[in-house]
């Protein structure tokens, strides 16, 4: 009898680790289908797809105006003005390969300048677009004016030696500090410091570099009219520890060449750029024009940084007062009012939080025209500076020197 049992357990052993097989691995299935997904935890390093910043600016200004040609333009001898200026830079990272970037500036201006020149708004309106129309006047009142405008706005593509970029953007094509006539798409008057981003060019631009310090760059503006195109090509390359750059083009209906350099002599730096400018439309006596600038700096041991220049305008004047450095029309043919000019800047930081710099500008002529603009700046904490600026304007006046305008500018800061 035992024996029979003992062969019935033998038989039956295996058919019962069979079902225990089985019924766990069905009891698995189950617990499996039952099991939730756990959700995926975004990582903290990754990049971030976009970024946005930009600062808001407060600065009051008083004007001291002696000169009766600016009477039209300011027609009291002390004013005071303020401007509150916004801006908001956005970049979306799209890619590897595509990068979507769009800037608004938005300012409010108010005082006394204001309410003293008819039509204030339409003024800052005209002279803040490109070919397209891409600002708005908010508010145009006498006491105040709210003026916004997109001043980027462009689709970037970079992959390999190629980088693209269509639509408002900034192209700078100057090597020296103060003077570019290199710059024939934006030129800009060094006297507007108050706009560091500078203004941008409704273009195509096409960028293929062939080295690490070697590319060749194409870029033009949107015109509809011959006249008024603005296009250019230009080649960069390294040569005896200099980076040169060549230029050839058009703009405003001139043909325009160039040369330029940047290296050092010895342990200064040494900076030039020279257009030439061929009139397709003026008579032959003023068809040909001539631009050149030269740059050095320097930075001692004690920290002092030194910075120097030189500018030769062929179209420039040689007996103008020093108020024609308001009025006159800014290209990069003609960057300052008169033919020979020179330029002198030092700068220090005093303490880790104050600094500032003094620049000199003069030009030899009748009324050996001289401009200066001390600044201060005091880093009150992170994110907020504050600027005490000063523009002041001499001329020569018989045997003394006499200044028909001083301006005083003091800006806040917060950047985000």
């Amino acid at each position: 009898m035992l024996r029979q049992w003992l062969l019935v357990m033998v038989l039956l052993f295996p058919l019962y680790s069979i079902a225990q097989h089985n019924t766990s691995d069905s009891t698995k299935v189950i617990k499996t289908k039952k099991k939730k997904k756990k959700k995926k935890t975004k990582d903290p390093y990754a990049p971030k797809k976009w970024a946005l910043n930009g600062y808001v600016k407060q600065m009051s200004s008083l004007l001291f105006i002696n000169d009766p040609m600016l009477s039209f333009i300011y027609p009291n001898k002390m004013m005071q003005d303020n401007l509150l200026h916004n801006r908001i830079n956005f970049s979306w990272y799209i890619s590897d390969a595509f990068t979507f970037k769009t800037d608004l500036r938005t300012r409010i201006f108010y005082g006394e300048v204001v309410r003293s020149i008819p039509n204030y708004g339409d003024l800052v309106d005209n002279a803040n677009n490109d070919f397209f129309d891409l600002s708005w006047v908010v508010l145009n009142e006498k006491a105040a004016v709210i003026h916004t405008m997109i001043d980027r706005l462009y689709l970037d593509f970079a992959k390999g030696n190629w980088q693209v970029r269509l639509g408002r953007q900034r192209i700078n094509w100057g090597i020296n500090t103060m003077w570019n006539p290199h710059d024939i798409f934006n030129a800009y008057n060094f006297t507007d410091f108050d706009y560091a981003e500078r203004p941008g060019s409704d273009a195509l631009r096409v960028q293929y570099y062939t080295g690490v310090a070697s590319s060749i760059e194409l870029a033009v503006k949107v015109f509809d009219k011959w006249e008024e195109a603005t296009a250019g090509l230009l080649w960069k390359f390294n040569k005896w520890n200099y980076d040169f750059q060549a230029l050839a083009g058009i703009t405003n209906n001139d043909l325009v060449g160039g040369l330029g350099w940047a290296g050092n002599l010895g342990t200064a730096g040494f900076k030039g750029e020279m257009s030439y400018f061929y009139s397709l439309g003026d008579s032959v006596a003023t068809r040909h024009s001539f631009a050149a600038s030269l740059g050095f700096d320097y930075i001692f041991s004690n920290g002092v940084y030194l910075n120097g220049g030189l500018l030769y305008n062929s179209n420039g004047i040689v007996n103008g007062s020093i108020s024609q450095l308001f009025t006159f029309e800014l290209s990069a043919k003609n960057l300052y009012p008169y033919k020979y000019s020179m330029v002198l800047a030092a700068g220090h930081a005093f303490t880790p939080l104050i600094s500032g710099n003094l620049s000199v500008v003069y030009s030899p002529g009748e009324s050996h025209a001289v401009f200066i603009s001390p600044t201060i700046t005091y880093s009150i904490k992170e994110n907020w500076d504050i600027d005490l600026i000063g523009q002041i304007t001499l001329n020569k006046s018989g045997n003394k020197y006499i200044s028909p305008m001083q301006f005083i500018f003091l800006r806040l800061k917060w950047s985000f």
